[in-house]
């Protein structure tokens, strides 16, 4: 079984260019990014293969995971290390019967408990909550409080991911409320040193941090 999702979780940006997009992720590996999801909305399907397959294997090299979003069958066909559904994607169970006891499944629950909850029970490996803050890459998203890192690392035995607007500056609360991963689009690949960025993320996951 996969290790648990933890640390900087870093999330593609939708990007045609393969090897800038590649080098990108390339650096924030090297800065210590422990999750890749390659998140890919439009575009031809032998791009976004290339795309997954060339971060798969920079995954693999550096024992990191990588998550592919929404599409089960881009994680089977270049054997990626799991899958993140959304609202509109496959059910857990759809998901798990294509791909086995031994891919993560992780489920996004935006600002809802219960549907954390049904996700738990449905053998979900993670769940994500936000957006926290305002995002550039989903400026329409619901909007998640803080309490609610606090009240999910109570209820909920799955490691959770905050997402939504997080930047070096307000990781640091939601790491303290409860994340277990902070996963991170502009703040992270807009930087003009994605390595250094990185590993400032990451460092916050080394440092306690008082609630």
């Amino acid at each position: 079984m996969n290790r648990p999702i933890s640390g900087l979780y870093a999330v593609t940006p939708d990007m045609t260019d393969s090897t800038v997009l590649i080098g990108k992720v390339e650096a924030a590996l090297r800065g210590g990014a422990s999750v890749v999801q390659y998140r890919s909305k439009g575009g031809d399907d032998s791009r976004r293969q290339e795309q997954a397959g060339g971060i798969a294997r920079l995954c693999r090299d550096c024992n990191a995971i990588f998550i592919v979003n929404d599409s089960v069958d881009l994680v089977r066909a270049v054997d990626a290390d799991g899958v993140h559904l959304g609202r509109d994607d496959v059910d857990i169970a759809a998901a798990r019967a294509a791909l086995g006891s031994e891919k993560l499944i992780g489920v996004s629950c935006y600002n809802d408990m219960d549907r954390a909850r049904s996700a738990q029970s449905q053998g979900a490996d993670y769940v994500a909550f936000g957006s926290f803050f305002p995002s550039a890459t989903k400026p329409l998203a619901l909007r998640a409080g803080v309490d609610l890192l606090r009240i999910a690392a109570s209820q909920i035995s799955l490691p959770i991911v905050a997402i939504g607007g997080i930047n070096e500056d307000n990781a640091a609360g939601l790491i303290a409320a409860g994340a277990d991963a902070v996963a991170v689009v502009s703040a992270l690949f807009e930087a003009p040193d994605i390595e250094v960025q990185a590993r400032r993320f990451a460092r916050l996951f080394q440092i306690p941090v008082n609630s």
